[in-house]
């Protein structure tokens, strides 16, 4: 027992001269944002100033644009007149499982290794993005949106470009600083931003000037299929020969839409900016019309790592529109399939799966033929039986049948064409307008009706659609997409219960394409 005394008196305690002192290093944060699925999601960004053997790591699964963040971080500090540690620095962007892309991450970088070092204060109750420039300045980056509804939903302030700073703080409820370079952002720090008043926030816009409906000459039915497609949000197939004016009625129809609330603007400029994109807070809704020759990842989303939106979620809360809906490949079109009824799109990766909001009005424009002329009274189609066959078969069938109205486009007449203007996107909106409130009250959008109990459906509309359906003029799916399409046109005409003339008006908007 003597022997295990003496051998644990030789035992000496550590040296504690600050000299010798282990060095357990300096610890900060910050947070930034990353965009997936269209959500703003925290990212918080480690700094950690460790020994004195100089270094500089950085893991959270970054890409090539974050990992060069090291070398545009160090010559920012140093051109803000401050220098950077002669320690070891660890970066960490948590989560670790979630890829980071892109530039926005060199702030937080840069001000999270200042707060490690003691430079300034702690700021993990603050959003940071923005990319640093060699010397110092703040650069606009793709998130600053994402930061502005992080800081809105958080209550927190978000500190980024101060050409960014308008459109973070035009989200309701944000608090935006914007910085012009790095220097600034520290000395507001030091400062604390308590003491100065964040930025006023940019107004809403509208997307810009708009294509009147007036342009249209003749057309009456196409018009009004357009304005019932608009009122119930129905989705919309035109077919009908080159020139009948097909590509312009579309292009008018994001003029007689409601402009989108608040929070539908939000979500919306969220998708854009996951896409890399910058949309802001536009009311008026988005029209998107991709090329036939798009790929089906540019279509519905996806991309290599993070996956990122396609034209799809783009449309969110607007219109996709598909011209010559005939040359885009079947596998594409049908993709579409899931969105129209769930309106998501879910990109699975390894790894990881995202779903994008995909809640679209689907417009559509297609020739009959190759050729374009099948039906045609002045111009026979040159098409044989055999090409004919094969181009209609593009379109399937269950796309076709998800169309709430399917019109012909004919040819205009030289009368009409050198006749009066018709009616304005103003005067056609208003309509619009008071038919989607009515909906509203009923809680959802007529092409969301799961429902058809309490809509005051006359019996003999019921008897008419009913009987469209025993003669297989109908399908089931159809069937309803005709009520619905019939409840949108009363609507328009103000009327609380759904009318036998509404019903047929309905049917005879639901037209053929494959058997004219």
């Amino acid at each position: 027992m003597s022997g295990l005394v003496a051998l644990f008196a030789k035992v000496r305690p550590l040296p504690t001269s600050p000299v010798t002192t282990y060095f357990r290093g300096m610890y900060a944060a910050a947070t930034s944002v990353a965009l997936v699925g269209g959500e703003a999601r925290p990212v918080r960004v480690e700094a950690h100033v460790g020994r004195q053997n100089e270094a500089f790591k950085l893991s959270g699964l970054p890409d090539t644009a974050v990992r060069e963040a090291k070398d545009r971080v160090r010559a920012a500090v140093a051109s803000a007149g401050i220098r950077f540690p002669n320690r070891t620095v660890t970066v960490n962007l948590a989560p670790a499982d979630l890829p980071k892309g892109g530039t926005d991450y060199d702030l937080p970088i840069a001000l999270g290794i200042l707060a490690a070092s003691r430079e300034i204060p702690d700021l993990r109750r603050a959003v940071v993005v923005g990319e640093l420039a060699l010397d110092g300045t703040v650069r606009p980056g793709s998130n600053a949106f994402g930061a502005g509804v992080l800081s809105a939903r958080d209550n927190v302030p978000c500190l980024l470009a101060r050409h960014d700073a308008g459109e973070a703080a035009s989200i309701p409820g944000a608090r935006a600083y914007g910085v012009a370079s790095l220097a600034e952002a520290v000395d507001l720090l030091r400062n604390g931003l308590d003491h100065i008043e964040p930025v006023v926030p940019a107004p809403r816009v509208e997307a810009g000037q708009v294509a009147d409906l007036a342009d249209i000459r003749g057309q009456p039915m196409a018009r009004r299929a357009l304005e019932v497609a608009a009122a119930g949000g129905h989705h919309f197939l035109m077919h009908g020969p080159p020139g009948s004016g097909k590509t312009m009625l579309a292009r008018r129809m994001v003029g007689i839409l409601p402009a989108l609330e608040p929070e539908k603007a939000v979500e919306t400029a969220m998708l854009w900016a996951a896409a890399g994109r910058r949309r802001g807070m536009v009311v008026t809704p988005p029209f998107r019309a991709p090329h036939h020759t798009a790929s089906k990842a540019a279509l519905v989303g996806g991309g290599t790592g993070n996956p990122v939106p396609g034209e799809a979620s783009l449309a969110h809360k607007g219109i996709l529109f598909l011209d010559e809906l005939a040359e885009f490949p079947r596998g594409h079109l049908d993709t579409l399939r899931q969105p129209l009824e769930e309106g998501v799109v879910s990109v699975a990766r390894r790894g990881m799966s995202v779903d994008f909001p995909a809640s679209f009005q689907l417009v559509a424009a297609t020739n009959p033929c190759p050729c374009g002329f099948y039906g045609d009274a002045r111009r026979p189609c040159e098409c044989r039986p055999a090409i004919l066959g094969r181009y209609r078969a593009r379109i399937s069938g269950p796309l076709l049948d998800r169309f709430d109205l399917i019109v012909r486009v004919g040819r205009v007449e030289s009368g009409e064409y050198s006749g009066p203007a018709g009616e304005s996107s103003v005067m056609v909106a208003d309509r619009v307008l008071q038919a989607r409130r009515a909906q509203l009250e009923r809680g959802v959008i007529n092409r969301h009706l799961a429902s058809f109990s309490g809509l005051g459906e006359a019996e003999a509309a019921l008897a008419l659609v009913n009987g469209a359906l025993g003669a297989g003029i109908l399908t089931a799916r159809g069937a309803d997409r005709v009520r619905r399409v019939a409840r949108t046109v009363a609507d328009l005409e103000g009327a609380t219960r759904v009318e036998e003339v509404h019903m047929a008006e309905a049917i005879g908007l639901r037209g053929e394409w494959r058997d004219e």
